[in-house]
């Protein structure tokens, strides 16, 4: 759970506030005191602090002011941050409710500070016995005196964002991500995304194994031959009448619900994490959840083919061929590299919603995250151009930032086999990109590769997108929706 945040119309009984400023000079007369006014204006100026707080011993008050920066995505996330960093003193005081006062009318900044609030106050405490920690902070309320305009939670500033139905997909992707697998099966991923499909509207179909063998699904189930569980593969949909879009818009998510590398089994401590390889999947869920739980007029299908990678007595090794959905012949040169195989299957049967675009989702490569780290996911784009800029302009909205890699022919080159028609690892040089390659062999239509090996799990905490699962590219997905309700290509 996350605190919902809602907008009031009237001031109420004092409490827990924060107010939030454009400038010291805007600082609301009658609530502060000459000399309380001094140490605001020094430790905001002389001491560079974001955030001013004040013990009223009945109530706590914070004073934020903006950060002068005229690139407005960047003060959107110095709120955010500045929101977490709110909520996690407000939390520690065991504080349940929180105002934030908007005085001179700062919408979006303000509704990005109780986003930050928000995210920052999630937790996954389900296997916890101690619910000591439990983060309290239940309501974020908004309050902005007339004559200022009122913000909007369907917007943030930017319009048609329903922003507790956002927050609360981004929390339920974490939830997936942070699930371990001996809960979290590939059935029971597809279980819960039909639940999310059911509470939304969306329309939900999980094809089980027979079904994915009739489709020829080689590289889903060659992927699947050393597990116990069966594979799935999900497909959800909202089709609203009034879609902007004649064509649909299509999101495929990786789905390895554990990856232990199969039998090039990973080395050392490297399967810690490998609950996380399901990011993309969780991902697509989550953002075809709000979108159709918000209404949004896009027509846009999520395709999730999910399994476990894991060695086993019939697992797929080095040298196996395997033919795809579309009939690809493909040679296993690593089984580790198995997300591809699971990802082309999808590719391939995307073509038959004849889209008018398609974005994948995967944690694919270590080589994204040596060359970006946590802070952006590669993006590689094929007959996409201006589809890949209108996705990178909603990243730099939400911080959900995109570094475009390049997938000129040479590398394409790179992964063909002697025996088959492609192999599944080029060279160790320019692996993300070369991965990519491989995807794009499946498509045929606007297509953008997302590599979000990066930041889609946290080992430490950062700020509001917290620790582990960060639910990276609901928000992005969400936002890139929204723009299309405006702009639609």
């Amino acid at each position: 759970m996350i605190p919902t945040i809602k907008l009031i119309e009237k001031e109420q009984q004092l409490g827990n506030t924060v107010i939030i400023v454009p400038s010291l000079e805007r600082l609301p007369a009658g609530l502060f005191s000459a000399s309380e006014k001094r140490y605001i204006r020094e430790r905001v100026t002389d001491y560079k602090e974001e955030v001013v707080s004040f013990n009223r011993l009945t109530h706590l008050e914070y004073v934020y002011v903006v950060k002068e920066e005229p690139d407005l995505p960047k003060r959107l996330e110095a709120a955010r941050k500045a929101g977490d960093k709110v909520a996690g003193c407000l939390n520690s005081a065991k504080a349940k409710k929180v105002t934030l006062f908007d005085p001179e009318g700062e919408g979006g900044i303000v509704l990005a500070f109780a986003e930050g609030m928000a995210l920052g106050s999630y937790q996954f405490l389900k296997y916890m016995k101690d619910r000591e920690k439990e983060n309290t902070l239940k309501e974020i309320e908004v309050y902005t005196p007339p004559p200022a305009p009122l913000p909007t939670l369907s917007g943030r500033g930017r319009g048609g964002v329903h922003l507790n139905i956002l927050l609360d997909a981004v929390a339920r992707c974490r939830d997936l991500i942070n699930e371990p697998n001996s809960y979290l099966t590939a059935t029971v991923f597809a279980r819960e995304a039909e639940k999310m499909a059911k509470e939304s509207g969306a329309r939900a179909e999980v094809m089980n194994k027979q079904k994915i063998a009739a489709l020829k699904m080689g590289g889903l189930l060659g992927v699947n031959q050393g597990s116990l569980e069966p594979p799935t593969f999900t497909v959800m949909e909202w089709k609203p009448a009034d879609a902007v879009n004649d064509k649909p818009l299509v999101l495929v998510g990786k789905g390895i619900v554990y990856d232990s590398g199969g039998m090039n089994l990973k080395p050392g401590d490297s399967m810690r994490n490998m609950k996380d390889d399901m990011s993309g999947a969780g991902a697509v869920a989550a953002a075809v959840y709000a979108i159709a739980k918000a209404g949004l007029p896009v027509h846009v299908v999520g395709l999730m083919p999910a399994t476990d990678n894991r060695p086993g007595p019939r697992a797929f090794v080095s040298s196996d061929i395997i033919t795809m959905h579309d009939g690809t012949t493909v040679e296993v040169i690593d089984t580790d590299a198995e997300g591809r195989l699971i990802l082309a299957d999808a590719l391939s049967y995307a073509r038959r919603f004849d889209p008018m675009l398609v974005i994948d989702l995967a944690t694919l490569t270590g080589a994204a995250v040596r060359a970006f780290g946590k802070f952006g996911a590669a993006a590689m784009q094929s007959k996409a151009v201006k589809e890949l800029e209108l996705l990178k302009q909603s990243g730099f909205a939400v911080h959900e930032r995109l570094v475009e890699i390049p997938a000129w022919d040479e590398y394409g080159d790179l992964i063909k086999s002697d025996i088959a028609d492609l192999k599944n690892l080029g060279p160790p040089e320019a692996g993300m990109i070369t991965a990519g390659k491989f995807l794009e062999k499946f498509t045929g239509y606007p297509y953008i590769h997302l590599d979000i090996a990066g930041p889609a799990f946290l080992d430490q905490r950062d700020s509001y997108r917290g620790q582990g699962g960060t639910g990276f590219g609901v928000r992005l997905l969400f936002e890139f929706a929204h723009l299309l309700t405006r702009s639609p290509f």
